[in-house]
C-alpha cells in the first residue's frame, strides 16, 4: 500500500468529476444494488491511470449525452476489500487495474481492462466510454 497522502490527489481527481468513492465492500454492494446503470472505476496509482484512464473517464462523463445513473470508484492496492468486491461483479474476467466497468442493475454489461487502456489515448478512452454509455445508459423515450 502507498501512503494515503500520495493517493489523495488521485482519489480527488475522480471525486471532483462526480464519482463517489466506495471504500468498503458494503458501499460497493449498496451502490450496485441501486437500479439503473453504474460506472465502476478501479482506480490505480500507475501511469496509465494518471495519463489515460482518469482523463478519459472525466472527458466521457463531461461530454456524454447518456451518462450512467451513478458512478463509483474503488482504489486498487488501497481499499482492498472494496476493490475485491467490485471485481467480484466482473465475473469471468481477471483482475485489472485500472479498469472501467458498466453495470446495469448490478450485472456487468461492459468492461474496459488495463490492456485496452494502455494501448489508448485519453481521447480514445473517452470516445469508447461514450459509445458504451450510448449503448447501455440511454433512457427509453416514450
Amino acid at each position: 500500500m502507498y501512503p494515503e497522502l500520495m493517493v489523495i490527489p488521485m482519489r480527488e481527481e475522480l471525486v471532483r468529476a462526480g464519482i463517489k468513492e466506495a471504500r468498503t465492500a458494503e458501499e460497493v454492494d449498496a451502490a450496485l444494488a441501486q437500479p439503473g446503470t453504474t460506472l465502476v472505476v478501479v482506480n490505480s496509482i500507475c501511469g496509465c491511470a494518471a495519463g489515460k484512464a482518469r482523463p478519459g473517464i472525466r472527458l466521457a462523463l463531461a461530454n456524454s449525452q447518456n451518462p450512467p445513473d451513478q458512478s463509483i470508484t474503488v482504489f486498487a492496492g488501497q481499499d482492498r476489500e472494496a476493490t475485491e468486491r467490485a471485481r467480484s461483479y466482473f465475473e469471468g474476467h481477471p483482475p485489472s487495474s485500472p479498469s472501467v466497468a458498466l453495470l446495469r442493475d448490478g450485472k456487468l454489461v461492459y468492461l474496459m481492462q488495463r490492456a485496452v487502456i494502455e494501448q489508448s489515448t485519453a481521447q480514445d478512452i473517452a470516445g469508447e466510454l461514450m459509445r458504451a454509455f450510448d449503448a447501455f445508459c440511454a433512457k427509453a423515450t416514450a
